[in-house]
């Protein structure tokens, strides 16, 4: 199976390449300026899900197809940065709408774990940057002569999900802990929750305009 040094190399590799903010860190950075910290840390787990069913599609087969297939990675590209910017609309649009008293708000009103968690899980699963990541650098790291090659890869992925929870969680809370400083005033919340938006759009935009490694 998978041996000690070749998970710690793989962690310090994934430790470099998570360290650099990427779409899903500015994705939970929005979510947590728009909505506050419950929907920061379900939108963390959300991502932290997605990451690792990208990692397990990568495992079987999908790296492949990314590798061989320019209109793969496309596809994915754009579907998750056409939702990011539908996400970023929907925040911006309803900017006035936010006042401090709704951090307060019972958890029927709040906005949906369940659907906050799936947002994550999509985006997690549609980020270009994990996708070439786990496609070109994971593989290098499992041990062929070993077999079990998708399971190799499936149990190494552990590794920079891991490391995500950790980083991740502390820019939400992080995030959320400004909005907190806003939520004095509404018409600061406001101002952030648009920010928030503008961010998710602008991401969206740079998704899009992301273009293979090679």
């Amino acid at each position: 199976m998978v041996s000690t040094e070749s998970i710690l190399a793989f962690a310090a590799m994934s430790l470099l390449v998570i360290v650099i903010p990427g779409p899903s860190v500015l994705f939970v950075i929005g979510r947590a300026l728009a909505h506050g910290r419950r929907t920061a840390l379900a939108t963390v787990l959300g991502n932290l899900i997605g990451s690792y069913l990208l990692v397990t599609a990568v495992a079987w087969g999908l790296g492949t197809l990314v590798e061989t297939s320019a209109a793969v990675f496309t596809g994915v590209k754009l579907a998750g940065a056409a939702y990011l910017i539908y996400l970023g609309v929907q925040v911006f649009r309803h900017r006035k709408e936010m006042r401090a008293a709704d951090m307060e708000a019972p958890a029927g009103e709040r906005r949906g774990d369940l659907r906050t968690v799936l947002d994550g899980i999509f985006v997690g699963f549609t980020n270009p940057k994990g996708l070439v990541f786990f496609a070109a650098v994971l593989p290098q790291f499992v041990n062929h002569s070993a077999g079990r090659v998708p399971l190799q890869m499936m149990v190494l992925g552990l590794v920079p999900v891991a490391i995500g929870m950790i980083t991740d969680t502390l820019w939400g809370l992080g995030a959320s802990a400004a909005r907190s400083w806003f939520a004095r005033s509404d018409r600061r919340l406001s101002m952030v929750g648009g920010a928030g938006g503008f961010a998710m759009i602008g991401l969206g935009v740079t998704v899009a305009a992301t273009g293979r490694a090679d």
